[in-house]
């Protein structure tokens, strides 16, 4: 392996990328090791940005399925055919995450080698890379469970491996983590917002106690889930200090003039627009291309840098996530969703669209002024005066079998996921995006520490964490829904906690984990079948990956490590 240099402008992380641990003399100089240390930061922009870490985070659950119902991908999107050697997907993240592990393992091993002037700057370097080690390896347990924990750099081939308990993986993520949350700074200098901060450290240790709790009974769970609330609410209680706070409207958290430096991002991963060269790969983050549905062959529309590039579409959403909104008082509904494209190229109807979109034949030789007219509409609503709109309509009875199963009628139309728009490519047909991505937000901090007061049977303070995002989330004008938007103690229930976190966290890699952590493995096969019932071969041992089979082949003791239970 070689270095390769990533320089990134003062505004985000500075990032060296080392990717060779062995070369000595990055780790012998301050300046050296950090260029080290930041190589530790690489791997995670292979699961948040791209393809593959948005399959693994948010398919195959109840709020996404194949576009158009196309088979693509469909060990995740539909566990058909996922064995252990089956899915390029999760052969590919499980090899960047060790990547990534390996990296910090021989940063934390190494670094009293490095002359580092100060105990103090010492620490801030090495509080980084145990939050990136407890990050990798957060999502490694949670996505493949028990397998090997490592805590010293490997340098060649290892021949044998041994499994470590969840607990044990959640002993070392939760030291490393604290430690993290004691030495890192505040704000970095330079400005490199993208680093790990104490609000970083803070916000991932929240979501890993909550985790852990759901691995305990009794008493430890109490304390575990204790542990969870009382961080998050640290982390709210101290925005003022970290510099964070809820947007005052939701849609605000996504508009393109926010996407840097976002105020309610308590963990940044950051894209460069400035030099596709500085990013992971060519592409950047391309979170922008698959939640889309194609506008583009529609009357009166083409591409263009607002509406998205449509032709990488991968996923749609299911009825059910749609319906999990009252879009009458949430306003988060069309915060995330398109349902309206207005005309951006001259159109006038014609008898042959007409027909094809079964309108009227009185629309024949209207016209669409582009900039003004509506030329797309698509709705989670039963509309029954297509006919007569000039333009094209798609409701739910076209896209669901809405009365019946729910299931998806062909889905070639559907409301997009709008979060994610990059109006800042280089053209309309671009892949490569270059916007920054929030794995952390602070809305997070009030659902774990609803969820956690859930748990620890405090209803009413969970409705007041949850009542504080409502409020947010309520449309103000021209009628004030507040009130209407507010829940009590008897509103908060297990599934009331998942629906009210897909209305929050939609798209942004989660939707999985909250699946695995608080379902059973009969609850969550179940759970997903009857809100998403186009997936039908998912069975409890789901809520675990397989190992690679080719990881176990390599092995000599590849028999005692063993494949996980269903595999």
């Amino acid at each position: 392996m070689v270095f390769v240099m990533l320089l990134f402008s003062c505004r985000k992380l500075t990032e060296n990328n080392p990717s060779n641990a062995t070369v000595e003399e990055a780790w012998t100089t301050p300046q050296g090791f950090i260029t080290a240390v930041n190589a530790a930061y690489s791997e995670q922009r292979y699961w948040y940005g791209k393809e593959d870490g948005m399959f693994m985070g948010e398919s195959g659950t109840d709020l996404w399925f194949n576009r158009e119902k196309v088979n693509y991908a469909n060990q995740l999107t539909r566990y058909q055919g996922y064995t252990p050697a089956s899915s390029g997907t999760t052969r590919n993240v499980w090899r960047q995450m060790w990547k990534g592990v390996n990296q910090t393992n021989a940063g934390i091993n190494r670094i009293d080698g490095a002359g580092f002037p100060t105990e103090e700057e010492k620490n801030m370097r090495l509080a980084e890379l145990r939050f990136l080690r407890a990050f990798y390896y957060w999502h490694i347990v949670e996505t493949w469970g028990g397998v090997m924990l490592r805590t010293t750099e490997t340098q060649g081939p290892d021949l044998t491996a041994q499994r470590s308990p969840v607990e044990d993986f959640y002993d070392l993520i939760l030291e490393d983590l604290n430690f993290a949350k004691e030495h890192l700074p505040n704000s970095w200098p330079n400005n490199e917002y993208s680093r790990a901060t104490k609000k970083s450290a803070m916000g991932l240790l929240a979501r890993a106690y909550l985790s852990r709790a759901y691995y305990s009974t009794g008493a430890d769970a109490t304390t575990y889930f204790t542990q969870a609330r009382d961080v998050a609410k640290e982390v709210i209680d101290r925005k003022v200090e970290f510099g964070v706070d809820l947007w005052e409207n939701y849609a605000d958290i996504w508009l393109p003039s926010n996407n840097k430096r976002n105020k309610e991002a308590l963990y940044t991963i950051s894209n460069s627009a400035n030099n596709v060269g500085l990013n992971y790969d060519p592409n950047g983050n391309r979170l922008h291309l698959w939640y889309l549905m194609q506008y583009s062959n529609k009357p009166g529309l083409q591409l263009s840098f607002e509406y998205g590039n449509d032709g990488q579409r991968r996923l749609m959403p299911t009825l059910s996530l749609l319906d999990y909104y009252n879009e009458e008082l949430d306003s988060r509904y069309h915060g995330s969703f398109q349902e309206v494209w207005i005309a951006n190229k001259p159109y006038t109807w014609t008898a042959n669209d007409v027909n094809t979109y079964k309108k009227d034949p009185a629309i024949v030789g209207q016209v669409m002024e582009v900039g003004v007219d509506t030329a797309l509409y698509v709705t989670k609503q039963r509309i029954t005066d297509e006919a007569t709109r000039p333009y094209v309509v798609i409701d739910r009875d076209s896209t669901y079998f809405a009365s019946t199963t729910r299931a998806i009628n062909g889905g070639n139309n559907f409301v997009a996921l709008k979060k994610f728009h990059d109006p800042n490519r280089t053209a309309p047909n671009a892949q490569p995006g270059f916007n920054d991505i929030f794995v952390i937000r602070l809305a997070e901090m009030y659902l774990i520490a609803a969820e956690a007061e859930w748990k620890l049977g405090n209803n009413p303070a969970a409705a007041d964490m949850i009542n504080v995002l409502r409020t947010r989330a309520a449309i103000k004008a021209p009628v004030d829904r507040t009130a209407e938007m507010q829940v009590n103690a008897g509103d908060i229930t297990r599934d009331f906690i998942l629906e009210e976190r897909a209305r929050e966290l939609a798209g942004e890699h989660l939707r999985w984990f909250d699946l695995k952590r608080m379902l059973s493995g009969e609850e969550f096969a179940s759970f997903i079948k009857e809100r998403n019932p186009d997936i039908t071969a998912v069975q409890p041992y789901h809520r675990l990956r397989p190992v690679p089979q080719e990881e176990i082949d390599a092995l000599l003791n590849g028999q005692e490590f063993g494949q996980n239970e269903g595999y």
